[in-house]
């Protein structure tokens, strides 16, 4: 049953559901994918403000680079090694110029010795979409029965960020004391290399872990994720015409295939193991045999022994460097799996027990997935971490995105609810 502290911040919440969507409508506008830096700077300057107005200082935390040759949303083929850098969007840019490493915001709480019940809470959100800012899917749109909403990176995840903006601000309103720290990187889209370092500072610094993920189908919420990591296969060759010195070349290209086909016996099924590769580049033209050839990939795994289970077989791909043709592998598994562990088990309990009691109760079922989120880094860093807290809807990373309008005001209230028995003590994960 919800107290009623719990009733008032739920009717405070029911009653801003039409600026809840005026302001979906608003976020969802600023182009933020693809690494568009004013639309980055706009969006991440108007969060803050709002997290300012409740009373918390906020900075910039510097990224850090990430490896030049991984592939990424904005950083299409042709940008490793001596084949020059390409801008945002995907368009060439002049060879030594590299897309701007965008910060974190973080936003701290004002310091409350009535907050200190509970534990130290980690609010975590993505503002970066995989939209291209130029594209024809811009802005907010109501299907015809208008319960659903379109637009690039409704779901995915400003309609997440939103409702946790807006649960604080009830929060604060019924002061309620939060002690919490949010953290708004603009890379988690890319794999969150700039801001991985920050989000394992805080990790260390706090208590609980939220990230406002979009639900799973149905408003699940997901308890455990699969790991995952990059690599990138370099096969070097012999230059040589295709016709007259056939014989003098060695093919990059064919030594790439012969560990490709390596490669796609990796992938096992039963055991939660898949390797996917693309995109792929090799050659300059049909009658020149290249000395080059590059395929970027990705592996996803249930846990740390089917992670170093797949990073030796990867490893094992590479030839040694007097080989001609040979073959070298750079990798990266920055985001370990995410188990379902006692502490997030029973913030999960939580959760679905606030989802029940809700003025429009909405049941939360448990279901693991192979996606991967920043909630992956907190929870190998020591956080016990809940990361499915955003809205419902679905299509994400497609021009058909969207939202269930009705989720908007009942994930604010979830997250409201909950924020405020973590505070209060009422919930403890480490119980």
């Amino acid at each position: 049953m919800l107290s009623d502290l719990e009733l008032k911040l739920c009717r405070a919440l029911d009653a801003r559901a039409g600026d809840l969507l005026a302001d979906l409508a608003r976020y969802v506008a600023i182009p933020t994918g693809l690494n568009h830096t004013p639309g980055l700077d706009e969006l991440r300057g108007l969060l803050t403000d709002r997290l300012r107005a409740l009373g918390c200082t906020t900075d910039l935390i510097p990224g850090d680079p990430r490896p030049d040759w991984l592939y990424a949303g904005d950083a299409p083929p042709g940008t490793h090694g001596t084949h020059g850098t390409h801008g945002t969007h995907g368009t060439p840019a002049s060879h030594g110029h590299a897309p701007a490493i965008p910060p974190t915001a973080r936003a701290r709480s004002a310091a409350n010795p009535r907050a200190r019940l509970g534990p130290k809470i980690l609010l975590v959100g993505h503002i970066d979409t995989v939209h291209d800012p130029r594209g024809p899917f811009r802005e907010l749109s109501f299907t015809p029965d208008r319960r659903v909403v379109t637009g690039p990176g409704a779901v995915d995840m400003k309609g997440g960020i939103l409702v946790a903006l807006a649960a604080l601000e009830a929060l604060a309103e019924a002061a309620v004391p939060v002690e919490f720290t949010f953290l708004l990187n603009s890379d988690e889209e890319t794999g969150s290399f700039h801001s991985d370092r920050a989000l394992a500072a805080e990790a260390a610094r706090h208590d609980v872990g939220l990230v406002f993920e979009p639900s799973l189908p149905g408003g699940a919420l997901a308890t455990a994720r699969k790991g995952s990591g990059q690599f990138l296969l370099e096969a070097r060759g012999v230059s040589a015409h295709a016709g007259r010195d056939f014989e003098k070349g060695a093919s990059a290209v064919y030594e790439l295939a012969r560990a490709l086909v390596r490669t796609a016996a990796l992938s096992d099924l039963p055991r939660g193991l898949t390797v996917n590769v693309g995109p792929l580049q090799g050659g300059t033209a049909t009658n020149v045999v290249p000395d080059l050839a590059l395929a970027w990939g990705n592996v996803r795994f249930p846990d740390p022994a089917a992670a170093d289970h797949l990073a030796r077989a990867i490893d094992a791909l590479a030839t040694g460097p007097a080989a001609v043709p040979s073959l070298t592998v750079k990798r990266a598994f920055n985001r370990p799996a995410k188990p379902l562990t006692p502490a997030v088990e029973r913030l999960a309990l939580a959760a679905r027990a606030v989802s029940e009691s809700l003025p429009r109760p909405h049941p939360m079922p448990f279901a693991s997935t192979g996606g991967v989120c920043d909630g992956n880094i907190l929870q190998a860093h020591g956080l016990p971490t809940l990361d499915t807290l955003g809205v419902r809807g679905g299509d994400l990373h497609k021009p058909t995105e969207f939202v269930e309008v009705a989720s908007l005001v009942e994930r604010a209230q979830l997250v409201a609810v909950l924020i405020s028995r973590l505070a209060s003590g009422q919930i403890n994960p480490a119980a």
